[in-house]
């Protein structure tokens, strides 16, 4: 038995509970967590803005020790130190071959297995495949990697999906080349990762947007030279900024129709705007033909930061080794189980970056 967060049903309140946990079966590994973040995309799977099976135990950012493993894993052994990848790619796919390893079409089928029981017998699904706001999960062995060394484990989490998401976001997908100007929407987890990987790749000016003046000072210490309040005038607000140009590439954490819209009226003619928010079917952004002509504007989804976890986190913890990426920046709050919900209403009402729940 072991302490989880559970989601009986979309739209219900989480339900801190003991779970039965079965031994790791043939090519599966039981991991203790030492620590979960809170992602938005948690939040988004309780609201039913992204689909999974439920009962489940959610949380997809975390990192621990593994216990024990089951036949014919040889990748990891008890004891190995390992961060959790909640979208393992298949190798075999159409997108896994094109080396589109975030696009894999099988990545997300064993969020659809039942990988554990409530005392009374219901079955239970790991949200997002790997289930990591329990003290312990088992996971498929394609979703654990190696913890780098010399990154506190409990910080090494949120590698699993906030950094590798927002360094990839910038990196990846809006390909930031030094000494352009970057704005960053949204400056929670993800927003901060992305205003630190815009620094490393040597952005000109990193402006950061947000709903709250009370995130400037975490924004600037991330590496943002400006800071902005979002309102009707932000599109307005970035190109004074920038000379009345716009900057070269907008980056959009949020997933709003209104914030996609800015980010794009914030670039330059000619730039990038890179959508990482995940929005609902109801958040609708239109655009006319005329300005799409005019503007020779790039508009560009991306998946997990267009990121292979196997190559990137170690280029991340290079990185934090070498003090360029501040982990424990990222983490505002450091909390139980039980403070889930709260951490939940915070993302929603826009306060503080990351919440990390230390087991």
């Amino acid at each position: 038995m072991v302490r989880a967060a559970v989601l009986p049903a979309i739209g219900s309140p989480l339900e801190i509970t003991d779970i039965e946990l079965p031994d790791p079966g043939p090519g599966q590994v039981r991991v203790r967590l030492a620590a979960a973040g809170v992602c938005h995309s948690d939040l988004s799977l309780t609201n039913g803005t992204m689909r999974v099976p439920v009962p489940a135990v959610l949380g997809h950012e975390g990192a621990g020790t593994v216990v024990s493993v089951g036949e014919g894993v040889t990748r990891v052994a008890p004891g190995d130190r390992v961060v959790l990848n909640w979208a393992p790619s298949c190798g075999d796919c159409h997108a896994c071959g094109l080396g589109e390893v975030w696009l894999c079409g099988t990545a997300l089928t064993g969020a659809g297995a039942v990988y554990a029981r409530r005392a009374d017998g219901t079955d239970l699904h790991p949200g997002l495949n790997v289930a990591a706001f329990a003290q312990e999960t088992v996971v498929a062995a394609g979703c654990v990697l190696p913890a780098p060394a010399g990154v506190p484990l409990a910080d090494a989490a949120l590698l699993g999906c906030a950094v590798l998401t927002g360094y990839g976001a910038v990196h990846h997908a809006a390909r930031v080349r030094a000494g352009e100007t970057v704005a960053v929407l949204g400056v929670g987890g993800v927003g901060l990762a992305a205003l630190q990987a815009a620094r490393i790749a040597g952005a000109a000016r990193v402006l950061a947007v947000d709903v709250t003046a009370e995130k400037e000072a975490l924004a600037r210490a991330a590496g943002a030279t400006d800071y902005v309040v979002a309102s009707d005038r932000t599109a307005r607000d970035l190109r004074e900024l920038t000379g009345g140009h716009g900057v070269d590439v907008a980056v959009e954490c949020v997933g709003r129709a209104v914030t996609i819209r800015t980010a794009w009226e914030s670039t330059r003619r000619g730039g990038r705007t890179t959508v990482v928010g995940i929005g609902g079917k109801d958040q609708q952004v239109t655009f006319n033909a005329l300005e799409i002509f005019h503007w020779g504007r790039t508009l560009s989804g991306c998946v997990y930061g267009n990121a292979d976890p196997a190559r990137d986190v170690p280029v991340l913890a290079d990185h934090v080794r070498a003090g360029r990426l501040d982990l424990g920046l990222m983490v505002t709050d450091r909390i139980g189980l039980e403070d889930i919900p709260t951490a939940f209403a915070n993302m929603e009402a826009g306060r503080g970056g990351r919440a990390l729940v230390v087991f």
